[in-house]
């Protein structure tokens, strides 16, 4: 296996996070958290574009039309890409300045389920799951750091994380219902010396995690079993999706300063947008969330 490793973008983020393959329109997105930017990649053209969001961003997934959906510090909101507008979807009550968004993904069934996280990394996360009505329910609780959220080809497990408990642990996922049960802890990985940040599922069904305090990026098979253990083109590699024409492109994120004291790259390259080809493997398409209008609301949290 010769794998071809090159660097994307021409800039370092901050915090780089959520890459997600737009198969439509053939272009990659990701955030840039600490400078509150949503960033975009064509590889066909070479060219880069990005919008400005009003707070912090932890994580985006695609939207309808010409849309994302972003999870933005005090809640989850749609991005139009054309204007640039941001809309409010859904958003905890009360507010909490301690507490903000992060990790978030799809489900197959188009429903943004998206983990809040600790300031401070203090227990107050929580994991939620919003539909495209606006509608929201809690799904877990007493999160630090939200992370490693994705989904098995059909949907019906959900791997989650709290990156300091040092475990991903997998959830049978109702898939009519959009709740979770049976959770175990698929993989521990306090041997590799890193908590699990960002990750993704292959064709296969196996789990692609980066390992941000090693610099390293792991497949594991749907039993928790490590496949592959690879280096990362830089020291804190933050999230990993596939995308290309074929899907076989292994894009990576990465952290040059995470602006909370945790994760400074000591690395030249930290902070870009890299790719990797040659792994042998292909990844799934990402649903779009909702398939309705969306509605702006806010839920109470007891």
């Amino acid at each position: 296996m010769s794998l071809r490793i090159s660097r994307i973008s021409t800039r370092p983020d901050q915090l780089g996070e959520s890459p997600v393959w737009d198969w439509q329109r053939q272009r990659l997105y990701w955030v840039d958290g600490v400078s509150r930017l949503v960033r975009s990649y064509d590889p066909l053209t070479g060219a880069f574009d990005e919008w400005a969001v009003p707070s912090m961003v932890g994580s985006i997934a695609l939207g309808k039309g010409d849309t994302l959906v972003a999870g933005l510090a005090d809640g989850i909101y749609v991005l139009d890409l054309i204007t640039g507008e941001v809309t409010p979807v859904f958003k905890p009550a009360p507010a909490n300045a301690r507490i903000r968004f992060n990790d978030g993904k799809t489900d197959r069934q188009g429903r943004f389920l998206c983990g809040s996280m600790g300031v401070h990394a203090d227990p107050l996360g929580q994991l939620f799951r919003i539909g495209a009505d606006g509608s929201g329910a809690v799904l877990a609780t007493g999160i630090r750091i939200s992370n490693a959220l994705c989904f098995s080809p059909d949907g019906e497990t959900m791997y989650f994380a709290d990156s300091l408990d040092r475990a991903i642990r997998a959830y049978r996922y109702d898939a009519d219902e959009g709740t979770i049960s049976e959770a175990r802890v698929l993989v521990d990985t306090e041997p590799f010396n890193s908590g699990p940040d960002g990750a993704t599922v292959d064709s296969d069904g196996c789990l692609w995690v980066a390992l941000v305090q090693v610099g390293k990026i792991a497949r594991f098979t749907p039993q928790g079993e490590l496949d592959r253990l690879i280096d990362a083109p830089t020291d804190m590699p933050s999230c990993v999706a596939f995308g290309g024409a074929d899907m076989s492109t292994l894009y990576v994120t990465s952290i040059k300063d995470s602006g909370s004291g945790r994760a400074i790259s000591r690395h030249a390259d930290g902070g870009y947008l890299f790719a990797i080809e040659g792994l042998g493997v292909s990844g799934l398409r990402e649903t779009r969330f909702g398939g309705a209008a969306v509605a702006r609301t806010e839920m109470k949290v007891q």
